[in-house]
């Protein structure tokens, strides 16, 4: 264990919109979109019947189309299709499916025989995979999530009466709280930020979602330590300790930097090893 001073990095956006069927969360994200990244390095993996497509209109974004079955494994490869072909901004449209429609998580789930627990035991550690392969992607990752009104039983004079809690979205439990950014939109296709780690939009009036609201996450994004820094902080080092500090310092980097670190270390102790034969050789002679 080690413990180390807390610094900001570049970040690459994970983004939620939430809403009802309707409420504009396709259209939204390709805004969104469009103030991170040209649309050329845009992708919309689109599981909605080419709902995608409607707004070609916008710019030359491409389009994955994702059928069933929705498992958890076919949202992986189509995250991966996209990386591969260099897009920088994937717009999962929408992880509702992998939940709740055919070959989902719950599809899955209602197929299997045996014990339900022991049935989740093996589905969530493939659900998970999905969350880190979004979380760790080097692109940036916008979610849209349909949203079912949500209900809690109260005690209203003896009697358990259902009463309206709001929208809740609908996969599971626990996503939304992985995402930087989660919008809530509305039928009239205003969006506040329910939960906000940037600060940008956190406590603002709601609005329409544009270009603008991209531009400003890209700016957050691009504040602090990059990777590209990181790498020459690396080529630079001058000892085995400083290689080690940097990769303590950047952990969201390790995986890629380590094979570098390894590298530099070898130079350097093949340095070590030059100098101290030079050193004897010297000695010798004299």
């Amino acid at each position: 264990m080690e413990i180390r001073k807390a610094q900001r990095k570049q970040a690459k956006i994970k983004l939620a919109l939430q809403g009802p069927s309707g409420s504009g969360k396709t259209y939204s994200a390709l805004l969104l979109a469009a103030g991170i990244v040209d649309y050329s390095k845009v992708a919309v993996i689109d599981t909605e019947n080419h709902s995608a497509d409607l707004y070609a209109h916008l710019g030359d974004y491409s389009v994955l189309q994702l059928s069933k079955p929705f498992s958890p494994e076919r949202y992986i490869e189509a995250i991966e299709t996209c990386e591969k072909a260099g897009m920088e901004v994937i717009i999962l449209d929408s992880v509702t499916h992998l939940w709740n429609e055919s070959g989902g998580i719950l599809d899955i789930h209602s197929k299997m025989a045996g014990n339900s627990f022991q049935s989740w035991n093996k589905l969530t550690p493939r659900f998970n995979a999905f969350v880190q392969k979004v979380l760790e992607s080097d692109c940036h990752i916008i979610s849209t999530l349909r949203t079912k009104q949500d209900y809690v039983l109260t005690d209203k004079n003896g009697k358990m009466v259902p009463e309206k809690v709001g929208l809740k979205s609908i996969i599971r439990e626990g996503y939304d709280f992985e995402m930087t950014i989660v919008f809530d939109i509305d039928i009239k296709h205003n969006a506040v930020a329910s939960k906000d780690r940037t600060g940008l939009f956190m406590d603002k009036p709601e609005g329409i979602i544009t270009p603008g609201y991209g531009k400003r996450i890209l700016n957050w994004c691009n504040q602090g330590t990059s990777l590209d820094e990181v790498k020459k902080q690396i080529q630079t080092a001058t000892s085995v300790v400083e290689l080690r500090d940097l990769l303590t310092k950047f952990p969201e980097y390790r995986k890629t930097i380590e094979p570098l670190a390894i590298k530099k270390k070898e130079e350097l102790n093949a340095q070590i090893i030059n100098q101290t034969k030079i050193g004897s050789n010297g000695t010798g002679k004299s």
